[in-house]
C-alpha cells in the first residue's frame, strides 16, 4: 500500500476530500498531513479524520536531511500539494521522482506559476474574460507549475460569473477529479 502525505498552507478541503475518498482501499491511503502553518485550517481536519500531522516551516524545509527523515519515518510513498503554497525544495522532487503531483485552479498554462494561486488565479480570470476556465492536476518540477500534465478538465464560464462563482466552480471540479486521480496513479497497472 503506498502511504501518501498532503501538504497544505491553509483550508485543507482537498486534504479532506482525497482522505475520505481512500478510506479503507487497499492501494493507498493518506496517513500523513504536512502543514508549513501552524494555524492552518487542515490541521483540524486531520485531528478529526484520525490522520496524523506535522507542522513543517519554510526554516524546516531548507533542512534536507531533517525533512527526508521525517518523511522516512513516517514511511511516505508519495506526496499530494493541496494549497501548499512554498516551493517545494529541488531535493525533496530528486528524492520522490515523479512520486510528487499538484492541482492547480487553472488551465495551465495560463494562470500560473508565481504568486498565481486560489482568488489571485480567478480574478484574472474574470479580469480576462475568460470563456473557461478548470483543474491541472500535474507533476512537480522545478518549474514553478511546470511539470508534465496528468489531468486538466475545463468548466465553462458566463460573463456573469463572479469571482466566487468561478471559485466554486473549480472547487466542484476538483472535488470530483482529484481524487480519482490520486487513486488512478497509484493503483497497479494490470
Amino acid at each position: 500500500m503506498k502511504r501518501i502525505a498532503v501538504f497544505v498552507s491553509g483550508n485543507g478541503s482537498n486534504f479532506e476530500n482525497i482522505t475520505r475518498f481512500l478510506h479503507g482501499n487497499d492501494n493507498a491511503q493518506v496517513t500523513l498531513l504536512v502543514s508549513n502553518r501552524p494555524d492552518a485550517y487542515a490541521l483540524q481536519r486531520a485531528s478529526r479524520l484520525g490522520v496524523e500531522s506535522v507542522v513543517w516551516t519554510k526554516t524546516d524545509f531548507a533542512d534536507e536531511q531533517r525533512t527526508i527523515q521525517m518523511l522516512t519515518d513516517h514511511n511516505i510513498h508519495f506526496i499530494v500539494l493541496a494549497g501548499f503554497l512554498l516551493m517545494v525544495p529541488t531535493y525533496l522532487i530528486r528524492h520522490f521522482p515523479n512520486c510528487i503531483i499538484n492541482i492547480h485552479p487553472s488551465l495551465l498554462p495560463k494562470y500560473g506559476g508565481k504568486g498565481m494561486y486560489g482568488n489571485h488565479v480567478h480574478e484574472a480570470v474574470k479580469e480576462n474574460g475568460e470563456k473557461e476556465t478548470g483543474i491541472t492536476i500535474h507533476y512537480v518540477s522545478e518549474v514553478c507549475d511546470g511539470g508534465e500534465t496528468i489531468l486538466q478538465v475545463s468548466t465553462p464560464l458566463s460573463p456573469l460569473d463572479s469571482v466566487d462563482d468561478i471559485a466554486e466552480k473549480v472547487h466542484q471540479l476538483e472535488k470530483e477529479y482529484f481524487p480519482k486521480t490520486v487513486l488512478e496513479i497509484l493503483t497497479p497497472k494490470k
